[in-house]
């Protein structure tokens, strides 16, 4: 193991907003051990009181939270468990989907003997406070930050990411420019992809977002996610903007197609917990959800399909905080990161892509699995890049402030 000064905070974001029963699970994993509680349903925790209440947006998803429905558990003593293929977890498969242990196994572990290092992790529900926190009193913390791209860029142009010198980075040199950033490197793909309930939809299944859009030859309920990062381009899609002229994106258009649809909309789900939920309850018939999400519920055994036609590829970075206190060795854990045969790793754990594509060249992640990933070629061939560029930009900005508005309205 490394020395001291070799050791690298790495920080966790899985690019979803705050899971509570998550931070629920966590919770409760210690009383579980102890024996306090038995094991853990899924569908009891969405449906007790307070489940119901996040769902409907009347209470938030924060520590108080967490320790409300830990203390509710234990009154009860303990949590009814199904077998049933109803979407019921076990304390341990229900909390770990966050993808923590799975980053830890496939990458982490796999760097740190690379490099002989200690690798120290921290998580932050919102890196981006953190960061600037961080930055205000000029002794950062953190070295190296995983994180949704648009953080990586911000802080940049802020001054409280580094620019990042790819000569150290020489794993990312065959990596696609798009992939890349001034300050990030593309670590792990996920996609914001069509699913359906394949009972409801039998005969034609819904390929592309003009499917979705169109609520008479595709009757039934529909989810789309609170938050205009991949909505806004699906509506466009759905509109008939070509893929390759997606950007800069036509605010103005974007949401005249998203009021068409709006009304036909059941749910505006606002974590990746509560899409899988919707899908395995069967309560909405097609949603846009992230395509792991959608393959959790499906090895569930639900009735559920999904498709990266038009799917909306997204990706997590890794990028160096400014004035990281191990700078060279931040620098050598991210090249190591990087490397194909450690990228390749992320199949054997999670339903989420390499962000090197090189890794599928390994020979480690077979044709099936590597059919089942977003950031396959085949299948990244089939989807939008979602420009992190743009988000990040004023323009970008300005879209998220005006989706409030939308949506309440």
């Amino acid at each position: 193991m490394g020395t001291t000064e070799n050791a690298i905070p790495v920080r966790l974001n899985r690019g979803e907003p705050v899971d509570v029963l998550i931070m629920v699970g966590e919770a409760l994993t210690g009383l579980t051990e102890q024996g306090k509680l038995d094991k853990v349903s899924r569908v009891d925790l969405v449906r007790s009181p307070i489940g119901v209440a996040l769902r409907a947006g009347t209470q938030k998803p924060d520590i108080s939270t967490v320790d409300a429905l830990r203390t509710a558990l234990l009154n009860a003593k303990s949590v009814a468990y199904s077998d049933s293929a109803s979407g019921v977890y076990v304390e341990n498969e229900l909390f770990k989907r966050l993808g923590i242990e799975a980053q830890t196994k496939a990458i982490l572990n796999p760097a740190a003997k690379l490099l002989g290092i200690t690798i120290n992790q921290d998580s932050a529900p919102d890196a981006w406070p953190v960061l600037k926190t961080q930055a205000a009193t000029g002794k950062a913390i953190w070295d190296v930050i995983d994180s949704p791209t648009t953080i990586c860029i911000r802080g940049g142009e802020q001054g409280m990411v580094e620019k990042l010198d790819f000569s150290k980075i020489p794993n990312a040199a065959s990596m696609p420019a798009q992939y890349k950033t001034p300050y990030s490197v593309a670590y792990e793909f996920y996609s914001s992809v069509l699913a359906y309930n394949k009972k409801k939809f039998a005969a034609k299944a819904p390929q592309t977002w003009a499917d979705f859009w169109d609520v008479k030859a595709f009757p039934g309920t529909r989810a789309l996610r609170n938050h205009p990062q991949a909505t806004m381009e699906a509506a466009l899609l759905a509109d008939g903007v070509p893929a390759d002229k997606l950007y800069p994106l036509d605010v103005d258009r974007a949401f005249k197609k998203l009021e068409q649809i709006k009304p036909h909309i059941t749910v505006w789900w606002t974590s990746g917990a509560q899409s899988a939920q919707l899908l395995s309850d069967g309560e909405i018939d097609m949603e846009m959800a992230w395509n792991g999400r959608v393959a959790a519920v499906m090895k569930e055994g639900a009735p559920v399909g999904f498709t990266f036609n038009q799917g909306l590829l997204q990706e997590t970075s890794l990028c160096i905080v400014k004035g990281a206190p191990n700078l060279e060795t931040a620098y050598k854990f991210v090249n190591a990161a990087m490397t194909p045969d450690i990228q390749a790793n992320f199949p054997a754990y999670i339903d989420y892509g390499p962000g090197n594509p090189a890794a599928y060249a390994t020979g480690k992640i077979s044709p099936e699995r590597a059919a089942q990933m977003p950031s396959a070629p085949e299948n990244a061939a089939r989807q939008v890049l979602v420009s992190q560029a743009w988000w990040a930009s004023p323009a970008g900005e300005d879209a998220i402030k005006r989706w409030a508005g939308f949506v309440q309205k």
